[in-house]
């Protein structure tokens, strides 16, 4: 029973104030509650953007002062008055995904949304058709299942966006601070071992997404990623929120088996911070709201007057995961489930991880869930294609699948629904594309950003880097198990550079009077169930040089490691001094 009160502040309450506190409390009594558990949270008292718009930095002070939704009218004026953007102009065209490419290029960049990389034929040959008629036909499959098309003159920029949005596609948001394209297993709905089809999850979310203004101006860029536990791997852990799905075997935390998600959130390679497990299982009729719940609390929290601290990750750390997560019940208004490391532990029991056989399961052909038909990988060197590639793929899927393409985050394609009897037909004929399907432990495993040929950030020609690469090591060093290298132009990390088993960070090298392109080398990252940062082993290596270093690394795995052992375990166990002497004698030998 609770003490009567009879004055507040000093001050003797009336008759009717009596009766009202002493209902209130007889009333939380009957509940089981305490007075402090009705009371807000002092932890978020203050869940609100703590900077006011004059302490912004000047990016957030320009997207303060400007109607976000009337930007289109910049790209009509560049196109009818073929006049370079200003400063201003150029972030702004961002948010209409077009990227000013000077000084490198004087023309745009287009980047795409398409939800999951799932994609139709007749979409793709608009594709081809208008990188053809209106751009260099240059198209880049993007480490976010996405399409770039470069380079497109000024006077056609508008016309690029009217003809995506056409045939259904579009590219609002696809940069600045926004969500950028959303990530989703390539074989959602057709993996016999995904344990949920996640594409309604991630088409519903991008639907709403597109149409709803609350859900752009965010105070940076924002990547969201659904993982079906299926055979191809999407990096989740590497995301602002990455979704997991998982099975539970018995009747758990007050759910009943079935499948949940598990969530990450904060995840930033290019920092070197993976997404961290928030604790929280999550029914699947809950997950979008909640997801919608995080992004509206990193709009209205997230730091706008440090853009370098502006990520979610920063929001974390300055909070910590308890008061976010509080926040986020807050707005959900209905609670969470929050799970304890006992919890965690039983929950592994029943997920364990994936095989390393599954680490290049985007290339060449799988048996679907649908008896009869297997989905085909194939391989797109570098991620680059042009539009007579492009075209070729869409007739491809029209032919041998039902029109269907599927891109992944390891800069290639699916074409599902293959009967088993056009598996060789198919075949051929993406060979005679100038592409591949059969898998190699190397070939498979490239990834490139852009490079400096179109990217004023890169420090290396990455895309040309990744082609030799891949000659002359496949030719050199087979391998008994597959490997990912990862080659990214500059410290924006847009190839990953520290998740790969090999990681390749460009740099200028000094030679003489001049200066050489080379690489960082990073070796052992990895994500998902084998996540690590990679560790550097040699530091400003001129391109002459690195092929041989990394033949003679590969070929020290191939001589010393243990029987089924991955290069990631095998470099683990290697000091960093051991293996700087190994491609340091590389070098000598030259």
């Amino acid at each position: 029973m609770h003490n009567p009160i009879s004055t507040i502040s000093g001050t003797p309450i009336n008759s009717e104030q009596s009766i009202y506190l002493n209902g209130f409390f007889n009333g939380l009594q009957q509940t089981g509650m305490r007075f402090a558990d009705a009371a807000p949270d002092p932890a978020l008292s203050d869940v609100s953007n703590e900077n006011s718009p004059e302490d912004y930095c000047k990016e957030e002070q320009l997207k303060y002062r400007t109607d976000l939704n009337k930007t289109f009218s910049i790209v009509q004026n560049v196109s009818e008055q073929r006049c370079e953007p200003n400063v201003e102009e150029t972030f702004l065209m961002k948010w209409h995904g077009l990227f000013y490419l000077a000084p490198k290029q004087d023309g745009f960049m287009c980047r795409l949304r398409i939800p999951g990389g799932y994609i139709r034929s007749f979409q793709i040959r608009e594709l081809a058709a208008l990188s053809k008629e209106l751009t260099s036909g240059y198209i880049q499959i993007t480490t976010r299942a996405n399409f770039q098309l470069r380079v497109i003159p000024l006077e056609h920029a508008s016309s690029v966006l009217q003809r995506i949005q056409s045939v259904g596609l579009h590219s609002k948001g696809s940069g600045a601070d926004n969500i950028r394209n959303i990530t989703a297993s390539p074989a959602a709905g057709i993996d016999p071992t995904e344990l949920i089809d996640v594409r309604p999850f991630c088409l519903k979310l991008a639907q709403r997404i597109i149409n709803t203004d609350e859900f752009y101006n965010l105070p940076r860029k924002f990547n969201i990623a659904f993982d079906g536990g299926g055979a191809i791997g999407v990096v989740e852990d590497t995301n602002d929120i990455g979704v997991r799905a998982v099975k539970v075997n018995e009747t758990f935390k007050g759910c009943i088996p079935g499948v949940y998600f598990l969530m990450a959130l904060g995840g930033v390679t290019g920092h070197k911070t993976f997404a961290s497990d928030s604790g929280v299982l999550i029914p699947p009729d809950q997950l979008l709201e909640i997801i919608q719940s995080i992004v509206r609390i990193f709009i209205e929290n997230g730091n706008r007057a440090l853009r370098k601290k502006a990520r979610l990750k920063y929001l974390l750390k300055d909070w910590g995961i308890d008061r976010f997560l509080n926040a986020v019940e807050q707005d959900l208004s209905s609670p969470l489930i929050k799970l304890n490391e006992s919890d965690i532990k039983l929950l592994r029991s029943w997920n364990p991880p994936q095989p390393v056989a599954t680490k290049h399961a985007h290339i060449g052909s799988h048996p679907q869930k649908q008896e009869g038909l297997f989905y085909v990988g194939i391989g797109i060197p570098a991620g680059v294609l042009t539009p007579e590639q492009l075209n070729g793929l869409a007739d491809l899927s029209d032919r041998f699948g039902n029109g269907e393409l599927r891109l992944t985050v390891w800069q290639n394609l699916l074409i599902p629904n293959v009967t088993k009897e056009d598996l060789d037909s198919l075949t051929r004929e993406v060979v005679a594309l100038g592409l591949h399907v059969e898998p190699s432990n190397i070939r498979s495993g490239v990834i490139a950003c852009t490079g400096n040929s179109y990217c004023k950030f890169a420090s290396a020609n990455t895309k040309g880097h990744a082609r030799e690469l891949m000659d002359y090591l496949e030719e050199r060093c087979p391998m008994e198990c597959p490997i990912n290298i990862h080659l990214t132009g500059c410290s924006h990390s847009c190839a990953q550079h520290y998740i790969g088993d090999i990681g390749l960070l460009a740099t200028q090298v000094k030679s003489g009077d001049t200066t050489k392109e080379g690489y960082h080398v990073f070796v052992g990252g990895g994500f998902g169930d084998k996540k690590e940062i990679g560790r550097q082993i040699a530091k400003a290596v001129a391109f002459d040089d690195l092929p041989l270093m990394l033949e003679r690394l590969l070929k020290k795995f191939n001589s010393d490691s243990w029987p089924q052992e991955s290069f990631q375990s095998f470099t683990q166990r290697q000091s960093v001094e051991t293996m700087e002497d190994w491609i340091h004698a590389a070098t000598e030998m030259k």
